[in-house]
Order: structure tokens, then C-alpha cells, then sequence
């Protein structure tokens, strides 16, 4: 079990990004959660198997279609037991 935080810049509020995240982020067996921040960027954190954090964290890299993704900050934390995905 990995656990991620990951904080995404560009244009990546307004464009579905935390929806379509969350059906990914499910899709793939990952727990977490998703939620907008004030200063324009997108934070989630991932958790679950290795290889499955791994592909959501190059998923962010360019989102949804609608998405222009400039930056990703990826953190390593300690795993809490997530099992399902949110969006905040």
C-alpha cells in the first residue's frame, strides 16, 4: 500500500478535473480524495497498490481533455487505509 498527495497546477479547475479523477481513481482500485484549492491548483491524494498509485499520479500530469496541466508536486506520506475515493 503508497500513499501520494499530489498538487496540480495550470488550468485544472472548471474542466471536470476532480470528477473525472474520482471515476479513475475508482476505476483503478484507488482510495483518496480530490478537492479544489483557493489558489487555482487541484490537491489529491492517492492510495492503494504501487502500480495503481503510480498510473494515477501520471494521469494527473494531463487530466481530463479539457485540462492544461503546467506542474505536479508529488509527496510521499504514510498510508491511512483509505478504500474509497472522494471528492471534496
Amino acid at each position: 500500500m503508497e500513499r501520494r498527495r499530489v498538487l496540480v497546477s495550470g488550468r485544472v479547475q472548471g474542466v471536470y478535473y476532480r470528477d473525472t479523477c474520482r471515476r479513475v481513481a475508482a476505476g483503478a482500485g484507488v482510495g483518496g480524495w480530490v478537492r479544489n484549492l483557493a489558489d487555482g491548483r487541484v490537491e489529491a491524494v492517492f492510495e492503494g497498490p504501487p502500480e495503481a498509485v503510480d498510473r494515477l499520479v501520471a494521469w494527473t500530469w494531463h487530466g481530463p481533455t479539457e485540462a492544461s496541466v503546467t506542474g505536479v508536486e508529488v509527496h510521499e506520506e504514510t498510508p491511512e487505509g483509505l478504500a474509497v475515493f472522494a471528492i471534496l
